[in-house]
């Protein structure tokens, strides 16, 4: 696991959600190059659909930008080491 400490920036997640969202994310900064953002990506969606069901939306990388609509409660934008992670469910059309 990374000593480094997650920084959030925007988020409307409950604790419990926010903390498997950051530990998810130092695991797949274990498990992966910091280059390799969609193998990223692609683990901690799998973590997520897992543990909290399908629908999450997951964006890995140190310069990106996005406009989305998300369900109230599953929102989360963090920088840990030099990686920004937005971790969000779709809304329902």
């Amino acid at each position: 696991m990374l000593e480094g400490k997650a920084m959030i920036q925007d988020t409307d997640m409950p604790v419990k959600m926010q903390l498997q969202a950051m530990s998810s994310a130092s695991q797949a900064l274990d498990l992966f190059d910091v280059p390799d953002c969609d193998s990223m990506a692609c683990y901690i969606k799998k973590e997520f659909d897992l543990r909290y069901g399908s629908g999450w939306q997951f964006v890995v990388g140190s310069n990106f930008g996005c406009c989305f609509t998300h369900t109230k409660g599953t929102f989360i934008y963090f920088c840990l080491e030099t990686l920004h992670f937005l971790i969000f469910r779709c809304s329902a059309a």
